[in-house]
């Protein structure tokens, strides 16, 4: 009797769940599919936060009704072994103050949390978020600018690509439009070449590997655009200090926006992503710094690049 009243419950938890995402099933064939991968994905995720030792805490999201095989095919993107294509510029190492923390939102070189969709477009947002921040930095304008033109102008589109594909692209056609002239759409369309350019780079700096100190020094000076490897609990992240597991299988792309550390000395990464405001600390994470392994939690010291 309890497990059938504990089904009922979950089964209520669920339809509150659709209709906040609104989401919806094609019959009760698939609903039912859907309700018993949501079944299992709330148990984890309890038992989980039940473990008073985690430094951070899961919770349902958009993503609760698909296993990690479908999500990962669904909202991640990064191709990495596009980059070996590519010659790439390292930045002469010098002497520079590395302040102790730092958050590129406070100084207003950040834009909004956005959402990648069901495209694997993770790259394209990731660079942007690196171009945005930068060009704000330079010449105190923050412009949101067009994934989209990525997505259509660039040979991959929603099939996954790398971080330097699009400062490639931007280097190459002279700048990139604006999000407001070239709105998002989640899906490859036609490249449209007449919009007016509203951000431009003349070319990129590939952080030297696993090295979080370089990475930091990096950050320091502007949001950088990171590989990283992702997971059930990075999906399912709610809030916290994020300390895996989460292994070195670099298939998406976020923006490195800061650091710190939490008031007992735990040092992380600021993330943004951009799987929308709804996912993790208001579509950011907290990703723990400095572990033993010189690749970086989740791999996020292996090929971070900025754009200059």
């Amino acid at each position: 009797m309890s497990q059938t009243l504990q089904d009922s419950s979950i089964a209520k938890i669920h339809e509150q769940w659709m209709s906040q995402y609104e989401r919806s099933y094609e019959n009760d064939t698939e609903k039912e599919k859907r309700l018993k991968i949501f079944m299992e994905n709330l148990e984890y995720i309890e038992k989980f936060n039940n473990n008073a030792n985690n430094s951070y805490k899961l919770g349902l999201n958009k993503f609760s009704d698909l296993t990690t095989d479908e999500f990962i095919s669904s909202y991640t993107g990064l191709n990495i072994s596009r980059q070996t294509s590519f010659s790439y510029d390292v930045e002469p190492s010098k002497e520079y103050h590395i302040p102790a923390s730092i958050d590129w939102r406070q100084k207003g070189a950040v834009t909004n949390v956005k959402s990648q969709g069901q495209c694997g477009a993770c790259w394209a947002f990731a660079a942007l978020g690196a171009v945005e921040g930068y060009i704000k930095i330079k010449s105190g304008n923050l412009v949101s600018l067009s994934e989209q033109q990525l997505v259509d102008c660039t040979s991959r589109g929603c099939n996954g690509a790398y971080i330097i594909d699009a400062y490639k692209y931007i280097i190459q056609t002279h700048g990139i439009a604006d999000e407001t002239s070239y709105p998002y759409k989640a899906s490859s369309g036609t490249c449209q070449h007449d919009k007016k350019v509203s951000g431009q780079i003349s070319r990129f700096i590939v952080v030297p590997p696993n090295d979080e100190q370089q990475l930091l020094r990096a950050v320091s000076k502007q949001p950088v655009a990171a590989a990283i490897s992702v997971n059930q609990n990075f999906a399912a992240y709610k809030q916290g200090i994020f300390e895996g597991p989460c292994g070195i299988n670099l298939i998406h792309a976020v923006t490195v926006v800061g650091y710190g550390a939490s008031k007992e000395g735990k040092r992380y990464w600021l993330i943004k992503n951009s799987w929308g405001e709804n996912w993790g600390e208001g579509g950011y994470m907290r990703l723990q710094r400095g572990i033993d392994d010189k690749r970086g939690l989740c791999g996020i010291a292996m090929w971070p690049a900025y754009p200059i």
